[in-house]
């Protein structure tokens, strides 16, 4: 080994050195922060710096989320450039690509962990933006089709790392409000987008609901090439441990946190543990079930307003997109309730129930109190649609299927982090995000027979019918989460 006075060259970044068995002058091959107020620590940046760092993430967040769903009020006009005329072909050109946000975050998480995040934002950014303006560049509905599920998996990265990103350089006791931002994008994004994408496709046509976004991108890569710099302390830690081995000759010496594993072996870790929850622990299996219902009942409502409203009404493709806002009103309706109220809830009912103790069980009473209001939701949209009661009636009906989705989908996603801990809940989540992607992929290519058969009220009751059945869902959690997650422990 090296001496200690060649580590401490001018030249070079000294590490954290303390005695193997941590009671002498001699150093451990352990390469950490030279101090709680080591600059090179993200969470040691000017706030500036960690804030602009948070915006890029929540922008990009935005952007990918907005490609979901601009293209379809265009959906339309894109079948009879392509000549083709089944309904279900239809449906998967919006959907197909969540497709892609099912396999692609097992496989970004733990290409983040071995080689940092911010190569796997410039990678996957740049393919986003590629497969993106290849889909607006599409001769055929064959082509189109791989290029837009390539395109989902590529942009799948914000959002399995956006969070991770936050954590790294936003302390704990100001993390709430950072992932509420980045939380507005996958809220905001898939309705604005039909907004927008109506009077794109109108005015310029289907393809450049893509170039549009996918120029956007471009703007957001080049200033992320300028402006953002690795923010995963292990990797951090990892250049600076590689160049005092360069510098003293000592090779032993090891960044902190930095497992010595093989590619492959990481990777096998990052795909079988949301797999291994997946299967083996109850309370991930259902709640992600009910979850994944709820979220493909979502997509299946994006995929056929504009239809719709277009046949039942005879709005323009333009006026069309605006009919999507319905529902998003009832979402951010929900997103503030939820501020409002989950925590307070949460305190109470652990003070009076529990002497205090805050369980993950305590985060579901709201969704126990708001699942009615989906089903509700879509008989109220199905038969006025069918019985072509004024427009604004349909629309109000989608606001409550907004506003009941909201509190499935966040109270579940919090209850899975409390449940899990920070160990397994990337995992858990995972596992969950699986499951809705490929609900909200395949459920939507279920509603046009269904409507074609049924009619709009039928049709939508028949998905009342369903969602009425998963209301004792939350209330069996409620009462029996704390043993299940207890009697099925999976280890990982």
């Amino acid at each position: 080994m090296a001496s200690q006075e060649t580590l401490v060259d001018r030249d070079a970044v000294p590490p954290v050195l303390t005695d193997k068995e941590g009671s002498g002058p001699e150093r451990t091959d352990v390469v950490d922060w030279d101090s709680p107020n080591d600059p090179e620590n993200p969470m040691n940046w000017p706030k500036w710096k960690r804030i602009g760092h948070v915006a890029l993430v929540s922008i990009i967040v935005f952007l990918v989320n907005l490609s979901t769903t601009i293209s379809a009020p265009g959906s339309g006009i894109l079948m009879k450039d392509f000549r083709q005329t089944n309904a279900i072909v239809g449906s998967l050109t919006i959907s197909i690509f969540l497709l892609g946000f099912t396999l692609g975050p097992l496989l970004m998480a733990p290409l983040s962990e071995l080689y940092g995040r911010l190569i796997v934002y410039h990678l996957s950014i740049a393919a986003f933006i590629a497969f993106l303006l290849g889909c607006g560049w599409s001769g055929n509905i064959v082509c189109f089709l791989i290029l837009r599920f390539i395109a989902g998996c590529a942009a799948s990265s914000p959002s399995t790392i956006g969070g991770g990103t936050v954590a790294d350089v936003i302390p704990v006791e100001q993390r709430g409000a950072a992932m509420a931002v980045t939380a507005l994008g996958p809220i905001l994004a898939p309705v604005i987008g039909p907004v927008a994408g109506g009077f794109i496709a109108q005015k310029l046509g289907w393809r450049w609901t893509f170039w549009i976004v996918g120029i956007a991108a471009g703007v957001w890569l080049a200033a992320a090439v300028l402006l953002m710099r690795e923010t995963y302390a292990p990797i951090i830690l990892e250049r600076k441990a590689a160049q005092l081995r360069k510098k003293t000759g000592d090779m032993a010496l090891q960044a902190k946190g930095r497992q010595n594993v093989s590619t492959l072996v990481h990777l096998g870790r990052g795909l079988s543990r949301p797999l291994k929850l997946l299967v083996l622990s109850p309370v991930v299996l259902l709640l992600s079930i009910y979850v994944a219902f709820v979220f493909g009942l979502m997509f299946l409502c994006f995929s056929t307003y504009s239809a719709v409203f277009i046949k039942q009404y005879h709005f323009s493709v333009g006026v069309s997109g605006l009919t999507y806002l319905g529902q998003g009103i009832g979402m951010i309706t929900g997103l503030i309730l939820f501020g409002a109220l989950s925590d307070r809830i949460l305190k109470a009912r652990a003070a009076k129930q529990h002497m205090g103790e805050m369980t993950p069980e305590e985060r579901l009473p709201l969704m126990v109190y708001f699942t009615p209001i989906i089903p509700i939701g879509f008989f109220w949209y199905g038969w006025t649609a069918q019985e072509k009661v004024q427009w604004i009636a349909p629309i109000v009906g989608t606001s409550f299927i907004g506003l009941g989705n909201l509190f499935v989908m966040l109270p579940a996603q919090i209850y899975l982090v409390d449940a899990f801990g920070p160990k397994a809940a990337a995992s858990a989540l995972a596992a969950n995000s699986l499951l809705r992607s490929l609900f909200g992929t395949f459920l939507p290519l279920a509603a046009p027979h269904l409507y074609a058969n049924l009619g709009y009220g039928w049709g939508n009751s028949i998905f009342g019918f369903l969602a009425l059945a998963f209301i004792p869902v939350p209330v069996l959690f409620y009462k029996y989460g704390a043993y299940l997650r207890t009697r099925f422990q999976v280890r990982l």
